[in-house]
């Protein structure tokens, strides 16, 4: 590296401080983590601060329901966030509470600055009303059914199954979440942050190069579309701040929250004299800003937050770069089949490394959403982590120990450590530009080489030969130096086993300089640094995670017939009453996208939309149909039959077709009249 180090400040998003944290999250967390440890190891002045999102009507709801004051839950929260992500290794320099006196008056400020500047606006609006709680009610705690597909139990600004938004007023059948009420409408005045103001500024600066091509399209729309004066403002009984001279009104949260950013770095500030707070935040600043977040909140970070920023004459972000969500085994995560996992479950179960080392190996710099899959997860961290890695340490150290302790006085082979060594650069810049993925197989195949190495010297076998001792310590001196070249390539991703690694080789893990081989230098000895993933242990953690309330009622305990007491296809089965079945759930479908599974013969995996979600499901259907042919098609599924996990993934249900097999197999034409989600009576 050359050059003065630069000046970063790091953020990631707000985890919400009315609940714990989940592996959904922690995928932004990790990847922000592994970026600013990278940062740090080349020299860098790189800072990372967060906090908890601590305002608003449902932690006030929860705190009510729970018997404690708001207060006392955001630190009850507060305390179980920072243990977890302590865990899972990621290292703030500052997490702290959006609950704060910094933000207040940070909040307080950028809103005076952008009402001095004629971009605050006040107007009467209608709202709806909960008269049984008497409370004003934020479009999050009504549902209803959505005014364009009709899916049912939506919530009041944007169906979750079409996407598109709404008011409140345009719900059909809508309701109190909070108390069930049908709510009435009742006059407020309001503020609103005048964004319509800020189009051409807007249309710049998603443009410059601060936002993933793929966000920058899609703000694209929004931006071509119009733009909407923003509601700043709640009514009380809130949870928040309460606006400057505005008695009983009270900052959305969404206002504040971004500006927690700020207030935990300046809370921080206070604390470190290496730190000025101006030099980050002003107008002319050449430190860098950088903003990770989820896709889904793109629009108050990449629309409202940098035009407040630059009303209130501060500094806007270097880039914002969104993520996509977590899937486990190719579907949303679910509580009745245990993929639903929290992060505390998570580390009851799994070494908390395997994970960031799973994350890293399938994050890219693009916004796709990142799928566990809990058997891949097993084989990639045990053939990688432990088969490959950790292997090339523990299979030379135990040589070197014998021999003294200490490596050899010369590199027996310059090239091959060369050729390691020459991958630093590449290696760095994938870091850089968040292609983790691309780092992490670049540094298994230099393993792969480094494994190759030592099986070919055959050092247990050198051993064995009289005369052969210096060849042997020459041979496993140039293993452990791969090895730490290694381990430096990875400790972003591996700062635990990074750290075990530095122990035994008796050296800091360094990358902010050109590494030099260690020579005539005295490692300790090697300690297992990792194990290998245990199965039952993946299996323990979903079963633990699972919501049996949620679970589909099971078999009364009797046993499954043997397959080979099956009836044959012509005879027809047992009758059974009316009543069992009226408990199967028919519902139209429709196939959204169908795809090979590779080692199967006769299944293709399909995505069928039933209206109100979007499930997996595995059809042997194969025979009939080629996949390009179902998109679009209609079929019948049995919607509430228990999930079943396959090799290939879970299977959410069960298709029906008609027909005798083979190629004659029949489903519904997308002509038919049926609408997915539709029961079949």
């Amino acid at each position: 590296m050359s050059g003065e180090p630069r000046k970063i400040l790091v953020t990631s998003a707000l985890p919400y401080a009315n609940g714990p944290i989940h592996l959904g999250h922690l995928l932004e967390y990790i990847q922000t983590d592994i970026w600013v440890r990278f940062q740090k190891l080349r020299g860098n002045q790189c800072t990372y601060v967060c906090a908890d999102d601590a305002h608003g009507t449902a932690i006030m709801l929860k705190a009510e329901q729970m018997g404690i004051t708001p207060e006392q839950l955001i630190d009850q929260v507060n305390a179980d966030h920072r243990r977890d992500f302590a865990e899972f290794l990621i290292e703030f320099d500052n997490y702290y509470s959006t609950h704060s006196e910094e933000n207040r008056e940070l909040s307080s400020y950028i809103y005076k600055a952008c009402l001095d500047a004629g971009k605050i606006a006040t107007r009467t609006i209608t709202q709806a009303y909960d008269p049984e709680k008497n409370l004003f009610l934020a479009d999050r705690f009504i549902k209803g059914t959505c005014p364009k597909c009709k899916a049912e139990d939506q919530y009041g600004d944007n169906c979750e199954v079409c996407s598109s938004t709404y008011t409140p007023a345009e719900l059909i059948n809508p309701r109190s979440a909070i108390s069930g009420a049908t709510p009435i409408e009742k006059e407020s005045t309001h503020f609103f942050f005048k964004l319509p103001d800020f189009q051409e500024f807007l249309q710049k600066w998603t443009r410059s190069g601060t936002l993933q091509p793929q966000i920058a399209n899609k703000l694209a729309e929004w931006l071509d579309a119009g733009l909407q004066e923003w509601d700043i403002s709640r009514d009380a009984p809130y949870f928040g701040f309460e606006i400057p001279d505005q008695p009983g009104k009270f900052f959305y949260v969404w206002l504040d929250a971004p500006i927690g950013y700020m207030a935990s770095f300046k809370n921080l500030c206070a604390r470190r004299a290496d730190l000025d707070f101006d030099e980050y935040w002003k107008k002319d600043s050449t430190a860098e800003l950088y903003h990770f977040i989820g896709k889904d909140i793109i629009n108050f970070h990449a629309l409202f937050w940098p035009s407040m920023l630059s009303c209130a004459d501060f500094r806007t972000p270097s880039a914002v770069y969104a993520h996509g969500f977590v899937t486990v085994d190719g579907a949303k995560m679910s509580k009745s089949r245990g993929t639903f996992i929290m992060a505390r479950t998570y580390l009851e179960h799994l070494n908390p490394e395997y994970l960031r080392y799973y994350f890293a190996a399938k994050l890219t710099s693009n916004v796709d959403d990142l799928d566990l899959n809990l058997q891949d997860f097993t084989l990639k961290v045990n053939a990688d982590l432990v088969g490959k890695l950790v292997n090339i340490a523990s299979r030379c150290a135990k040589f070197i120990t014998k021999a003294g302790g200490k490596l050899s006085s010369q590199i027996s082979e310059p090239e091959l450590v060369e050729q390691f060594l020459s991958k630093s650069d590449f290696i760095a810049q994938a870091y850089e530009d968040r292609e983790f993925g691309k780092a992490v197989r670049e540094i298994m195949a230099l393993a792969d080489l480094a494994n190759k190495y030592i099986d070919e010297k055959a050092p247990w076998k050198l051993a064995k030969e009289e005369g052969k001792e210096q060849e042997v310590l020459d041979v496993c001196s140039v293993g452990v130096n791969l090895f730490r070249i290694l381990i430096t390539y990875l400790a972003p991703v591996l700062p635990g086993v990074a750290a075990a690694s530095a122990e035994f080789l008796n050296a800091p893990i360094v990358w902010n300089k050109p590494l030099q081989p260690l020579t005539d230098h005295a490692v300790n000895e090697f300690k297992a640094m990792i194990s290998r993933v245990d199965p039952k242990a993946v299996d323990a953690m979903v079963e633990a995670s699972k919501d049996n309330m949620a679970q589909a009622p099971k078999d009364n305990g009797k046993a499954k017939k043997d397959k080979k007491e099956a009836k044959s296809e012509e005879e027809i089965a047992p009758t059974i009453k009316f009543d069992d079945f009226a408990k199967i759930d028919l519902r139209i479908a429709k196939i959204v996208s169908a795809e090979h599974v590779e080692g199967a013969d006769k299944l293709l995996r399909l995505q069928l939309d039933i209206g109100s979600e979007q499930r997996q499901v595995f059809a042997g259907i194969k025979s009939a149909y080629a996949p390009e042919d179902l998109v679009g098609r209609l079929t019948v599924m049995v919607a509430n039959l228990e999930p079943r996990k396959m090799k290939f993934g879970m299977s959410e249900g069960m298709v029906l077709a008609a027909g005798p097999g083979g190629k004659d197999i029949w489903l519904l034409q997308p002509d038919s009249g049926a609408q997915p989600g539709m029961q079949v009576k």
